[in-house]
């Protein structure tokens, strides 16, 4: 596995992907600069709301992965998880975007 690319280096190519892509993308909250934390904010056309993190996976790699969803039921859920979150990790970052097809895009990021 090679050197971790800083994640304000990240997040930037992460909203130009977006915006290349069609999409919007702004920082919600800036995190540490070099190793700081992404936390994925996604809609499709300002609905479909879901929170992405990565996850470690068996192969050592570190994907995006789904961690909450928008729940019709109880619409400040992922919020609430994001203010825990926070608090938790305060040098994470969260990256919004409003792109089409956000699962191809994620996929599309380097792990």
């Amino acid at each position: 596995m090679g050197a971790r690319l800083p994640a304000h280096l990240e997040v930037s190519a992460i909203l130009r992907m977006a915006q290349s892509d069609g999409g919007f993308g702004t920082v919600v909250a800036r995190g540490e600069r070099d190793a700081g934390t992404i936390l994925l904010l996604t809609l499709q056309r300002g609905g479909n709301l879901r929170l992405w993190e990565r996850m470690p996976q068996l192969d050592g790699s570190r994907s995006f992965e789904v961690t909450n969803a928008e729940d019709i039921e109880n619409p400040s859920k992922i919020q609430e998880y994001i203010v825990r979150r926070s608090t938790q990790d305060p040098d994470c970052w969260i990256i919004e975007l409003d792109i089409d097809d956000a699962d191809r895009f994620v996929a599309s990021l380097p792990a």
